[in-house]
C-alpha cells in the first residue's frame, strides 16, 4: 500500500444491485464525532486515487475524516451487468447506499474532472446529504466539443470505438500497453499536466492504471458525460461549492470553471496560476490550502 494510505483501511461492501464496492476509509465507524465534515474523494474519467494523493495524505494528517471509493467497473470494485451499467445515476446511487453503510448523513464531496458530475449529480439528488462541494476541473458541456477547445473528440471518438469493435484484441494490447510507450507518455504529459512540476513518473504511472481498465469504459463514461443534463439544474443546487482550475488546462479550459461557478447559486471560484488539468498534482500545497479555507468557512 502506498505510504500516502498508511491510515487507510481497504473495506467492501455490496449494494442493493449487487455491486461489491471497494472503499477505504481513515476512521473507525463507532467513534466518528462530527468536529470535522466526512470528506468523499471522487475521481476522474479512467483515473485513480493517485490523483488525490496529496490532498488525501494533507487532510488525513489534519484529522479529517475520509472516504475514498473505486466506481463501479473500476479497478478492485466488483460490476454486474453490462458495461452500460456503468450510468452516473447508478453511481450517484452506490456512494448513497455505501454513505448509509457508513452511517454518514452529511458529507462533503470533491471531485475532479469527471468527478465534478458525480458531485453534483450527488447534491441535486441528495441536498440533505451533500454539505458541500469541491469542484476541481470539470465541465457541465459535454467534453466532445470543447475537449482542447476543438470538437476533435466528436469526430475521433466514434473512429476509436469503430476499431475497438473491429479489432479488439490489437486495440485492448495497445490499451493495456501505452503506458510503454515513450509518444504515448510525452503527449499525455504535455497535453494533460504541468511538465514543470509534475514528474513523468507519475505519468507513467497514470497510463499503467488506465490500462488496468477496459477501453469500453472510456468511451461508456464519455457518452455519460455527453448526456449528463445537470446544467439544466444547477440553479437549485444550494450547498457552497468551491469551483477550481488552472489557468493552463488545455483539456478543460479554464472559462468552464466560469461558466459552473456563474451557474451555482452558492459557489466561490478559485484559479490555480500555471495548473494544469490536475491543479491538485501540479500545485498540492495552494490546492489544499484553499480547500482547508473553504472548509473552515462551513
Amino acid at each position: 500500500m502506498a505510504q500516502y494510505l498508511k491510515h487507510f483501511n481497504s473495506c467492501f461492501f455490496t449494494t442493493t444491485q449487487g455491486i461489491k464496492l471497494h472503499y477505504m476509509i481513515n476512521f473507525d465507524q463507532e467513534k466518528l464525532t462530527s468536529d470535522k465534515p466526512v470528506l468523499v474523494f471522487n475521481y476522474g474519467l479512467v483515473c485513480n486515487v493517485e490523483h488525490w494523493k496529496h490532498q488525501l495524505e494533507y487532510f488525513d494528517k489534519l484529522g479529517f475524516p475520509i472516504v475514498f471509493h473505486d466506481y463501479r467497473f473500476h479497478f478492485k470494485s466488483g460490476s454486474t451487468g453490462t458495461i452500460r451499467d456503468c450510468r452516473f445515476d447508478f453511481m450517484v446511487q452506490d456512494i448513497e447506499e455505501l454513505c448509509d453503510h457508513l452511517n454518514l448523513n452529511s458529507v462533503v464531496m470533491l471531485g475532479h474532472s469527471m468527478g465534478v458530475n458525480i458531485c453534483l449529480e450527488f447534491a441535486y439528488q441528495l441536498p440533505s446529504r451533500c454539505q458541500a462541494l469541491v469542484l476541481i476541473s470539470g465541465t457541465v458541456l459535454p467534453p466532445q466539443g470543447i475537449m482542447f477547445e476543438t470538437n476533435y473528440m466528436e469526430f475521433i471518438s466514434p473512429i476509436l470505438q469503430t476499431l475497438l469493435e473491429r479489432f479488439p484484441t490489437p486495440f485492448q494490447m495497445i490499451w493495456k500497453t501505452g503506458y510503454q510507450n515513450p509518444l504515448a507518455t510525452y503527449l499525455t504529459h504535455k497535453g494533460g499536466f504541468n511538465v514543470e512540476k509534475t514528474p513523468v513518473e507519475f505519468v507513467k504511472t497514470y497510463l499503467q492504471r488506465i490500462g488496468e481498465l477496459k477501453p469500453e469504459l472510456f468511451f461508456q463514461l464519455l457518452e455519460e458525460m455527453r448526456n449528463h443534463k445537470i446544467i439544466n439544474v444547477l440553479e437549485e443546487i444550494k450547498c457552497p461549492c468551491l469551483v477550481m482550475g488552472g489557468d493552463k488546462d488545455s483539456v478543460i479550459p479554464f472559462f468552464l470553471q466560469e461558466t459552473l461557478e456563474s451557474k451555482l447559486p452558492n459557489s466561490d471560484l478559485y484559479m490555480i496560476k500555471d495548473g494544469s488539468h490536475v491543479p491538485q498534482v501540479d500545485f498540492p500545497d495552494s490546492t489544499n490550502e484553499r480547500i482547508l479555507a473553504f472548509l473552515d468557512d462551513l
